[in-house]
């Protein structure tokens, strides 16, 4: 086993390019190689037999757990009787033609039909491209411009790395591109004004976002994407009236929403889709990660019936529509996401998110809010984090290199909890899986609250 595992760790930093790490330190050997072996509901283990609990479900992604035979079973079913069919010119498998069926039945009220991709990033590509071919089908060619926030995560791609507000995603990358803009994040934490309330900083949003839209012109503006709750961005709810202040702006420009849920959606808020968390009435939602709880690659684009219309005009007046990836709607992810939204609602894991989620988050807070370097302890559903500051009184902020946030993580990781160090500040996030209980919870806390003592015994 030993001498199988420095193989793999030389291989790996010989030949396998990992997204988001540091090249030159790993290539190096200066940062671990951790090479996972097996998952079983909450937890993770390593080849070396180091087991973890996972508070961050992979990246926000494994809603069931780990280890779920229903899932392993559905995908070997499906590959043995058909592996692959694509899903062009009307063609569809059982599984792509069932789990749109669900989708559609457990999605907001509205909404119409879903056409599948296989990530993400890919699923916001299909969005902008549906938005500027529903202008150009409307005959408003010059309604192209797309708001997105700073601080928002909506992927990896050129246009959805545009998309994305976070300068980690940008730098170096020609990024980001026209036609995207980007307006305030909805960070009460970080309001400039801290005599703000939030409903007035949620005005106070939505009053920058009017004027972004009148400074370009409202006829070249067509749609506004939000996550429902910041994800990457800091794992931050949004501020009271918030939803409510920015849909009344979109609809006086008739500007299109896009919810990206791909966080969000399947229970993570304690509810089937954010959307209906928030009050949000979405043209579209971007769906992924918790669709197969990352059993296998699956995003969709759910179309409202409004924008559906739009597109069946605009197939009768040009023909079939120009887009379509190889994998579109794969059997074998779709079948996954059959037997995991099954396992959703059999194990009552939408409940659990809400329930077992305000319970982690009060811990949480009880545990290490009124520590001198915690700034504020923040969430929503089964997602939380904690911001780290230099002085509270003054929310005063770290210098970014000295690394509060990661070294936090390490600390964490040493007493095995996985939690996720945020870009773009000192930030500890959590996203456990939905099946998390209770006394789980309390393990996360307790790490948590210990790996926080250690980093600043010296401070």
């Amino acid at each position: 086993m030993l001498e199988r595992n420095n193989e793999l760790t030389a291989w790996d930093r010989d030949h396998f390019f990992h997204p988001s790490t540091h090249m030159g330190m790993h290539a190096r050997g200066e940062t671990p190689t951790r090479v996972i072996g097996s998952g079983e509901g909450v937890y993770i283990t390593d080849r070396n037999g180091r087991t973890s609990l996972d508070a961050f479900a992979g990246l926000y992604c494994v809603n069931v757990g780990y280890g779920r035979q229903k899932i392993a079973d559905a995908i070997a079913e499906q590959a043995r009787n058909l592996a692959y069919y694509h899903a062009y010119v009307g063609h569809g498998t059982e599984a792509s033609i069932t789990l749109s069926k669900m989708i559609i039945d457990r999605a907001p009220e509205g909404m119409s039909r879903v056409y599948f991709g296989l990530s993400g990033s890919d699923a916001n590509e299909t969005n902008i491209k549906l938005i500027w071919y529903y202008n150009n089908i409307l005959g408003r060619p010059e309604k192209k411009k797309i708001i997105s926030r700073w601080r928002g995560y909506h992927g990896s791609g050129v246009m959805t790395g545009s998309l994305t507000g976070l300068e980690l995603f940008h730098n170096a990358f020609d990024l980001p591109r026209v036609p995207i803009l980007h307006t305030e994040a909805p960070y009460y934490f970080r309001r400039p004004d801290r005599s703000m309330s939030e409903e007035q900083f949620s005005q106070y949003c939505a009053d920058k976002l009017e004027e972004l839209i009148v400074a370009e012109g409202p006829e070249t503006i067509a749609a506004f994407i939000g996550e429902p709750i910041l994800g990457t961005g800091g794992i931050v709810p949004p501020p009271k009236g918030y939803w409510e202040k920015i849909q009344a702006v979109l609809s006086k420009y008739d500007i299109l929403l896009v919810a990206d849920e791909v966080v969000t959606g399947f229970g993570r808020l304690g509810t089937m889709f954010g959307s209906d968390h928030y009050g949000m009435k979405p043209d579209l939602i971007t769906i992924a990660k918790g669709l197969t709880s990352a059993y296998a690659p699956l995003s969709g684009t759910i179309v409202s019936d409004r924008f559906w219309q739009v597109l069946v005009q605009g197939s009768d007046e040009l023909g079939a529509i120009g887009h379509g990836w190889t994998y579109s709607s794969h059997p074998i992810c779709a079948a996954a996401g059959i037997a995991n939204l099954e396992l959703i609602d059999e194990l009552g894991l939408v409940h659990n998110a809400g329930e077992t989620g305000a319970y982690f988050r009060s811990e949480l807070a009880r545990a290490v809010a009124d520590h001198k370097h915690v700034g504020e302890v923040r969430g929503d559903g089964l997602m939380a984090a904690v911001e780290f500051v230099e002085d509270k009184d003054d929310r005063k902020f770290f210098d970014a290199s000295q690394k509060i946030g990661p070294q936090i993580a390490a600390a964490l990781l040493e007493r095995g909890v996985i939690g996720r160090a945020m870009p773009q500040g000192d930030i500890l996030g959590f996203a456990p899986p939905l099946c998390l209980t209770r006394e789980e919870a309390d393990i996360v806390v307790k790490a948590t609250s210990e790996a926080i003592d250690s980093v600043f015994a010296n401070r």
